[in-house]
């Protein structure tokens, strides 16, 4: 393990962005090419959009569901061996979802056994990226996480291509054997030790409530082994408490608050947009080709958006940087149910890529900025945890709109405002926390003047006490003299 005063911001690092890189490949990106098998899956087992949709919805909810139990690992076992055992999971679950004989059968193996190997690579390779970059943190995460959206450009088309020649059984399999990289991703993770993350027992045995005789036992206990120190209940206590206590920060709260609607309206565009574009007459080789240009038009947003963030001019912008991505896509999702020709998706696939990469990237640096690096592991294992709920209601709730409806305006529509809300309540946190910010500084200001009047008074006042005594003695003496005389 290297120890570090602060992260490094290159070297072994960058090994880590690539690392990360790949781990987005085969987690996020083989996710949204699962879509691509929406209509192969609908038409083989004979079920409505609302059932199939299910699917999908369990793939994302397991993998964020289960983030923050990626993060247990990660903190308490290895950063490398919780990624190597998700990629066995995930390759597992693939391997066994080309035998289903049922949507029943695809939602155990396709959507929890393969989310819960994801869950376990995405955030602890995240959350590394983090403890390795600083000064160049956005483009960092800007590199590693553009790895999903060159993974849907290149595996867009590759899917599709495997579905035409081995039927969608064997693409499945492929894809299966693909994901057994993730256990080379987690051998790139060498772990780091920084001077913020060394939270021993001499710093717990610095608490005034721990008992004398309870202090002794654990130094002879921390001199003999680092392992025993564990078993201590107390110890073990004060420290969860200490990798979890960023939950109670206001900062925090809004946050978590906001992705829920941000990942609501996110998750059904991805699922829906082929079925969409297949619905208005586009052929299948041109809906699997936007999901192409979102992807590569992804990648640019990943890169272009972390490198302006990390410059002097936008740096302490990030905040209303993010927001803006957000508020932008759900702008994209409102316009979407008037496109209805192929030349016109395309635009709309660029927008909405790049977008949509900008915004992933900010989403681990807002965190960082809120609760610090030394918590970002249990935070972005928090964080991602928050979109599983939306994440699995969201697309069958607008499966069963389009069932209902007939129509995909509905779905659109309600992807849209959600979005768009994530971004005007973040407006609104901010705008509310720069008023009450004002507001003590001017309480402060007039509270200092009256300190400063009051000190000055008192000053003047000794020093006229001062000189009255003075005046007194000198009288005093001057009258004696007189007498004498």
């Amino acid at each position: 393990r290297a120890r570090h005063t602060g992260p490094p911001d290159g070297g072994w690092g960058w090994m880590i962005v690539a690392g990360c890189f790949l781990v987005t490949i085969c987690t996020r990106a083989v996710t949204r090419c699962i879509s691509i098998f929406f209509v192969e899956f609908q038409a083989y087992f004979g079920q409505d959009y609302a059932r199939t949709a299910w699917i999908h919805s369990i793939v994302d909810c397991a993998t964020m569901l289960c983030a923050p139990l990626g993060s247990l690992i990660s903190n308490h076992v290895s950063c490398q061996v919780g990624i190597m055992l998700g990629g066995l999971l995930a390759s597992t679950g693939l391997i066994l979802s080309s035998f289903a004989t049922s949507l029943e059968h695809l939602y155990l193996s396709l959507g929890v056994l393969t989310g819960l190997g994801f869950a376990l690579c995405y955030s602890p390779a995240i959350a590394m990226v983090g403890k390795y970059f600083n000064k160049r943190k956005a483009l960092a995460y800007g590199i590693a996480m553009s790895g999903s959206g060159i993974g849907t450009f290149i595996l867009a088309p590759v899917v599709q291509l495997l579905i035409e020649q081995f039927s969608w059984q064997g693409a499945l399999l492929i894809l299966g054997g693909f994901v057994l990289n993730l256990c080379v991703c987690g051998a790139l993770m060498r772990p780091i030790s920084l001077k913020e993350d060394r939270k021993t027992v001499p710093e717990f045995l610095e608490q005034d409530h721990v008992p004398e005789i309870e202090k002794q036992d654990l130094k002879r206990m921390s001199i003999c082994s680092p392992l025993i120190k564990v078993w201590s209940h107390e110890c073990l206590c004060y420290c969860s408490w200490k990798e979890y206590d960023f939950l109670l920060m206001p900062g925090f709260m809004v946050l978590a608050v906001s992705v829920l609607f941000m990942a609501y309206g996110c998750s059904p565009l991805f699922v829906y947009l082929v079925p969409y574009a297949l619905s208005v007459g586009v052929s299948h080789q041109q809906a699997a080709f936007l999901m192409s240009i979102l992807g590569v038009i992804d990648i640019i947003g990943n890169i272009t958006f972390g490198w302006l963030t990390d410059r002097r001019c936008l740096k302490k912008h990030r905040y209303f940087c993010y927001l803006f991505a957000v508020g932008m896509d759900g702008l994209c999702c409102l316009f979407l149910p008037v496109l209805q020709t192929f030349p016109l998706l395309v635009p709309f696939s660029f927008t909405f890529g790049y977008f949509d990469g900008a915004y992933v990237t900010l989403i681990p640096v807002m965190t960082a900025d809120v609760v610090g690096t030394s918590s970002l592991s249990s935070a972005l294992g928090v964080v991602y945890f928050l979109h599983a709920i939306p994440y699995l209601v969201s697309p069958p709730v607008a499966g069963w709109l389009v069932d209902t409806t007939g129509s995909y305006t509905a779905s659109f529509l309600l992807c849209g405002f959600s979005m768009i809300f994530s971004s005007t309540l973040l407006c609104f946190a901010r705008l509310a926390k720069k008023i009450k910010r004002m507001h003590l500084r001017s309480l402060t200001s007039d509270t200092g003047m009256k300190q400063h009047i009051w000190t000055n008074g008192a000053i003047a006042y000794s020093v006229t006490a001062e000189l009255d005594q003075k005046d007194d003695e000198f009288l005093a003496v001057d009258t004696n003299s007189c007498s004498n005389r």
